[in-house]
C-alpha cells in the first residue's frame, strides 16, 4: 500500500469521474471535494506532521479568500494574478496568529486556535471592505470571466492544482524539516534536548498551513464567485480536522482518502433525506471504531542501511 503509483491511479481516477458522471451538480460536488482535500493536506501539515491541535484553521481559508476576492473584485484583474499577493498575507497571517501562540501546548493551543478563527470570521462579517455580512459577489474567475467558465474545464483545473499541492506537501513530509515536525510530534521536549529548535519549527509548520489554506480558498472563491462569512465558520475546521483524524494522521494518502469520503460521504446519503447526517454519523463512529488509527495510517520506513545496521549483533 505504500507504492508510489497508487498517487498517479488516485490522480487517473479523479481525471476519470467526469467520463462517468458529467452533470453541473455532480462537477459542482467533485470540484468541492477536491478544494476539501487541499484544505485537509494543509491542515495534515500542522496536526499531522508537528501535532499541533488547530482549531481555527478556517481562518487561513478565509484570509486566502477573502485577500483574493477582493483584489479582483475591486482592481477586475484575474484571481490568478492575486496569487501573490494572497501569499504573502497567509505567510504574515500565519506569523501574526502562530508566533503569540505556539509558545502554548495541548488543550491551550487548541482553545486560542479557535479564538483566533472566530476573530477572523467576526472581522469580516463587520468590515466594509469584506462586504460585511452579504459578502463578495461577482468575483472574476481564476483566468477572467470569459476563460475555464465550464464546470468541467475548471474541475480539471482544479484536481491538477491540489494534485501538485499533495506531491509538495507528501515531499515536505519526507524533508529534513518534516523529520524535524515529527520529532516534535513526538517528543517536543526531547527535541529541544537534541538541538531542535522547536519554536522555529512549530511555527514554519503554522506558515505552511496558512499557505496551503490560502490557496484553497483562492479555488473556492473562483469555484463559487461568491464568498460570505457563513462560509468560514468553526464548521469547517472541525470537519477538515476530521478528514485528517479519519484517514490518519501524518499519512498523506490517508488524508485524501478522508477528505474524500468527509465530502462526498453526505452528497452520497442524499437519498436518505433527513436521516442522511445520523447514517454518516454512525458511519464515521464504526470508522473510529475498527480503524482507530485512520483509514491510512502512517508507517515509518527504514532505509536499507538502518535496517541492516539494526540486525548486526551487538558487541
Amino acid at each position: 500500500m505504500e507504492t508510489r503509483y497508487l498517487g498517479w491511479i488516485g490522480l487517473a481516477i479523479a481525471l476519470g469521474a467526469p467520463l462517468i458522471i458529467a452533470t453541473p451538480y455532480a462537477l459542482n460536488v467533485m470540484t468541492s471535494a477536491a478544494i476539501f482535500v487541499m484544505l485537509a493536506v494543509g491542515l495534515n501539515i500542522v496536526v499531522g506532521y508537528c501535532g499541533l491541535l488547530d482549531l481555527g484553521y478556517a481562518a487561513f481559508f478565509a484570509v486566502g479568500a477573502y485577500t483574493g476576492g477582493v483584489m479582483a473584485a475591486e482592481l477586475d484583474i484575474p484571481l490568478i494574478a492575486t496569487v501573490p499577493a494572497v501569499l504573502v498575507v497567509t505567510v504574515v497571517a500565519g506569523i501574526v496568529i502562530g508566533a503569540p501562540t505556539l509558545r502554548l501546548r495541548s488543550d491551550y493551543l487548541a482553545i486560542v486556535t479557535l479564538g483566533f478563527g472566530e476573530i477572523i470570521r467576526i472581522c469580516a462579517t463587520n468590515l466594509e471592505i469584506t462586504g460585511g455580512p452579504s459578502g463578495i459577489y461577482g468575483i472574476p474567475g481564476l483566468f477572467g470571466d470569459d476563460v475555464l467558465t465550464e464546470p468541467a474545464a475548471f474541475y480539471y483545473l482544479t484536481v491538477l492544482i491540489v494534485a501538485v499541492a499533495v506531491l509538495l506537501a507528501a515531499r515536505l513530509g519526507r524533508s529534513r524539516l518534516g523529520r524535524a515536525w515529527r520529532f516534535v510530534r513526538e517528543d517536543e521536549d526531547a527535541a529541544e534536548a537534541m538541538g531542535v529548535h522547536t519554536y522555529k519549527v512549530k511555527l514554519a509548520a503554522y506558515i505552511g498551513g496558512a499557505v496551503w489554506g490560502g490557496m484553497a480558498g483562492v479555488l473556492f472563491a473562483a469555484h463559487l464567485t461568491a464568498i460570505s462569512p457563513p462560509s468560514f465558520t468553526f464548521l469547517w475546521s472541525a470537519l477538515v480536522l476530521m478528514a485528517v483524524v479519519l484517514g490518519g494522521m501524518g499519512s498523506t494518502p490517508g488524508v485524501v482518502v478522508g477528505a474524500v469520503f468527509i465530502s462526498l460521504a453526505p452528497e452520497l446519503l442524499r437519498d436518505l433525506a433527513d436521516y442522511r447526517f445520523f447514517v454518516f454519523g454512525v458511519l464515521l463512529i464504526l470508522v473510529m471504531i475498527v480503524r482507530p488509527q485512520g483509514l491510512w495510517p502512517h508507517r515509518s520506513q527504514e532505509t536499507a542501511r538502518t535496517a541492516a545496521r539494526s540486525k548486526e549483533p551487538v558487541a
